[in-house]
């Protein structure tokens, strides 16, 4: 059989399998040799096997026969969709369990599959039953053996996740199982945690008799304070009626964050209101006095807002809703930490209220306030604060493309302040820098590329803002300029193909042309900046290929690049890894290329040219200095 009818025929016993057609799947295997039904059943296509589809499609009668007839491993894992997450090495009695199929998972057991095999996540198919709350499974499988204890790769337990789901029966069996109810994930966070946050009142009550303790997680949140933050009143309401388990300062903070998220998640003022008020009385008239602690400097992001302490000023709030809302940011800073995402998620989203009602430079200032917030409190690279680099990319480019015009609500778009965008690539040259200390420390094996060359990207994105009107030349403005871009080139970050930021400008995939549209990164201006501030314009990547040659191999080819970077040293003959030059690599563009190669091309290209070509010079021969430069040519 040919390769192509081979796989086209491992294609169709797939997808036989996958849609539940016996009959089809034994016209296609019962005539075969042993040897090659035992390969088409093995065979995986989109990553997985017949029996792990049939198994994640319930189709019974398509698993047995693949099982019993065709000898399929029980235990060949494969890649499946649940929820539009793929999830990678997933064996079949995972796939039946997380889907809901009790039959299957009976066979499967019978058939000797692993009760406590892992996918990559390391999660268990008895966790997978818990996800969905498949309550027969998973009395079935601890009946087997399965272990209740084993958790994911976050520290998820099965009676996490069930308690998080809100699945009450699996929760109550877990339990009288003796699970650990106070077991910690990695962040910290319990079973109680994921109630609290989820909101269910019934598996709360349940996880409190059976001694749930208030602990915190990382951030050092409580359940109560996690519930305050989902806006789940009942649940707020029953803990801190539990005065053996709440102590009155907890009760407060609660009561005080609960008002804050009825301010930004619920909008409701009133409630807000309300919330605030039963927190001062508990601070001042309730028994023992707890003052709020001393105030901190007032804070140009908030509008030099300071948090209110007398409870006279609380009704005045009303008649201020911009007020209002800057004391619940204030509040959840407080109680919540900076460190906590929801502390710089709630500053951001109230920035980006600011920005869709034309309030552009409290927007900035807010967004700006988080991203510092983040960078001192976030690991380098964290999605986060890449987050907000590209919030402000997109923010900046809208407002370049959109100068002059009216917002939806009849504001005019200003002009974005260059200092403004001056401090936010600042900020973003830091981060580059933080980044690649980070993964240089480690393996080159262990080393992620993604996050970096994403805020890699985002940095030459602004730096191409910065470039659309260079500053005239000796301003403090050019010099600060120029002095940024020069320590972007001296860091010198690569992305996972070794290519830095000069030949990152000249990659088609790296300009996001349809999201930003105001801050391209083919542009003329920021290759001539990045060559001005140090950019080599004969550096290689990992293929060899120089900023010239990613130019010819773009569909964003232009003459003009080309140009800027021959005029700045860029060699037209340098050849890549596969001995490609600029020219070569043109193809049909050559005849609208205007470049004049006799201009760019010097006596000692040619010489090295001629020394390459004459292959009796051994190149040991050629004096070291020159080796380098001959060898690329």
């Amino acid at each position: 059989m040919s390769r192509r009818k081979d796989l086209d025929f491992k294609n169709l016993v797939y997808n036989a399998a996958r849609d539940g057609k016996l009959s089809r799947l034994k016209v296609y295997l019962d005539q075969r040799s042993k040897h090659e039904v035992e390969e088409l059943v093995s065979a995986e296509t989109y990553g997985a096997t017949p029996l792990v589809m049939a198994c994640r499609n319930g189709h019974y009668d398509v698993a047995e026969y693949l099982i019993e007839k065709c000898g399929a491993d029980v235990e060949q894992p494969g890649s499946v969709v649940f929820d539009g997450e793929t999830i990678e090495g997933a064996r079949p009695l995972w796939c039946a369990a997380a889907a809901g199929h009790l039959a299957l998972v009976k066979l499967l057991v019978r058939r000797g599959a692993k009760l406590n095999a892992t996918s990559k996540t390391n999660s268990t198919p008895l966790r997978a039953a818990c996800f969905d709350g498949h309550y027969e499974i998973v009395k079935f499988l601890v009946q087997h053996g399965a272990d209740i204890e084993v958790a994911n790769k976050h520290g998820h337990t099965c009676l996490m996740i069930a308690c998080y789901r809100g699945h009450v029966k699996i929760v109550k069996f877990l339990l009288e199982l003796k699970t650990d109810t106070n077991r910690k994930s990695v962040k910290g966070n319990t079973a109680l945690h994921d109630c609290a946050e989820s909101g269910s009142l019934e598996i709360l009550k349940i996880l409190v008799a059976h001694g749930a303790r208030m602990d915190i997680d990382s951030y050092g949140i409580t359940p109560l304070l996690a519930a305050a933050v989902a806006g789940h009143t009942h649940i707020v309401e029953y803990l801190i009626g539990i005065p053996q388990l709440v102590k009155k300062k907890e009760k407060i903070d609660a009561l005080e964050l609960l008002g804050a998220t009825f301010v930004d998640k619920k909008r409701d003022m009133i409630g807000a209101l309300e919330c605030w008020k039963r927190a001062m009385h508990e601070r001042y008239h309730d028994g023992r006095i707890i003052e709020k602690p001393p105030r901190p400097p007032v804070v140009g992001a908030y509008d030099y807002t300071q948090e209110i302490s007398d409870p006279d000023e609380l009704d005045e709030l009303l008649a201020d809703p911009d007020e209002m809302r800057m004391q619940a940011l204030l509040i959840r800073e407080r109680i919540l930490g900076p460190a906590h995402p929801d502390t710089s998620y709630y500053i951001r989203y109230r920035g980006a209220i600011y920005a869709d009602a034309g309030k552009f430079e409290r927007c900035i200032e807010l967004w700006n306030y988080a991203l510092d917030m983040q960078q001192n409190m976030l690991e380098p690279l964290n999605p986060m604060t890449q987050s907000s680099f590209f919030s402000f990319i997109e923010l900046f480019s809208f407002m370049v493309g959109g100068e002059g015009r009216q917002t939806g609500r009849g504001r005019i778009i200003p002009a974005v302040e260059r200092h403004e965008l001056m401090r936010v690539f600042e900020k973003a040259i830091l981060e580059v820098k933080l980044g690649k200390q980070m993964l240089d420390k480690l393996s080159p094996c262990d080393r992620e590329f993604t996050n970096l060359n994403r805020i890699l990207i985002g940095t030459l994105h602004l730096a191409s803002l910065l470039t659309r009107e260079m500053p005239e030349v000796g301003t403090s403005e050019y010099d600060n300029l120029h002095k940024a871009l020069h320590e972007l080139v001296r860091i010198n970050s690569k992305d996972e193909s070794g290519r830095d930021i000069l030949q990152l400008t000249h990659v088609a995939n790296t300009s996001m042309v349809d999201r930003y549209p105001s801050c391209k990164l083919s542009s003329p201006k920021l290759t001539t900046a990045l060559l001005k501030a140090g950019a080599d314009p004969t550096a290689t990547d990992n293929s060899g290929n120089t900023a010239l040659h990613l130019i010819a191999m773009s569909y964003l080819w232009r003459t003009d690049l080309a140009t800027i970077l021959l005029n700045s040293g860029a060699h037209l003959d340098a050849i890549n890894n596969n001995g490609q030059t600029y020219e070569s690599l043109l193809g049909d563009k050559q005849r609208f290329d205007s470049l004049n190669p006799l201009k760019y091309t010097s006596l000692k290209c040619l010489a090295a040219r001629v020394i390459n070509r004459a292959n009796e010079i051994d190149i040991v021969s050629i004096p070291k200095h020159l080796r380098e430069f001959v060898l690329k040519h």
